[in-house]
C-alpha cells in the first residue's frame, strides 16, 4: 500500500499521491527560484534629477530616509521630507502619506542606494504599493553620482524645517 498525503488544495476529503504532491511543490520552488520577478516586481528606479523634477512638479512624494546627523552634515534634497528609518514611527509616517496620496508614489533616498534599496525591496514584498528607489542617493555610489555631485539643491537638516515641511505633506491646504 502506498502512504498518501492529504493535499489541502484539493476538494475536502480528496488526497493525492506523495508524488504528485512533491511535483506541485518542486514546480512552485522553481517557479520562485527562476523567475522571482513574475510574482514580485521590483520597485521603480529614478536617478536623483528625475527624482528632483517629479517631487518639485508634485508627481510624488520624495522621502530622505537617513538620519538625523546625515541631514545636517549634507542638508535635505530641495523637495524632499526626511523621515529616519530607524525611527519607531517610520512605516506609520509612510502610511500616513500613502493614505493622504494614494495615487502618488513614494520615492526613497538614502546616502548612497543601499538602505534605500532595501527599504523599498521589503515594503514592496509586504505589499506596499507604488514605491521608487533613488538609488544612487545623495552621495552617490555605485548606482550614479548622486544628488549632491549633481548640484541639485538642498535644504538645511533642522529639526524645525524637517517638521514643518513633513506637516505640509500630512496635512496638505485643501
Amino acid at each position: 500500500m502506498r502512504p498518501h498525503v492529504i493535499n489541502r488544495f484539493c476538494a475536502a476529503g480528496r488526497s493525492a499521491s506523495r508524488r504528485r504532491f512533491l511535483t506541485a511543490l518542486l514546480a512552485v520552488s522553481l517557479v520562485t527560484i527562476v523567475a522571482p520577478d513574475i510574482a514580485l516586481a521590483a520597485p521603480r528606479v529614478m536617478s536623483a534629477p528625475e527624482a528632483y523634477k517629479a517631487a518639485k512638479s508634485g508627481e510624488l512624494i520624495l522621502v530622505d530616509i537617513r538620519t538625523p546627523e546625515e541631514w545636517q552634515e549634507t542638508g535635505i534634497g530641495d523637495g524632499a521630507i526626511a523621515l529616519d528609518m530607524r525611527a519607531a514611527d517610520f512605516v506609520q509616517k509612510l502610511v500616513e502619506i500613502r493614505k493622504t496620496y494614494p495615487a502618488k508614489p513614494i520615492a526613497m533616498i538614502c546616502r548612497t542606494g543601499n538602505r534605500s534599496t532595501y527599504v523599498t525591496t521589503t515594503l514592496d514584498k509586504q505589499g506596499f504599493p507604488d514605491l521608487v528607489n533613488v538609488a544612487e542617493g545623495m552621495v552617490g555610489g555605485p548606482n550614479g553620482k548622486g544628488w549632491i555631485k549633481q548640484n541639485l539643491p538642498t535644504y538645511p537638516g533642522k529639526k524645525s524645517e524637517i517638521e514643518a515641511r513633513l506637516n505640509e505633506v500630512l496635512n496638505p491646504q485643501k
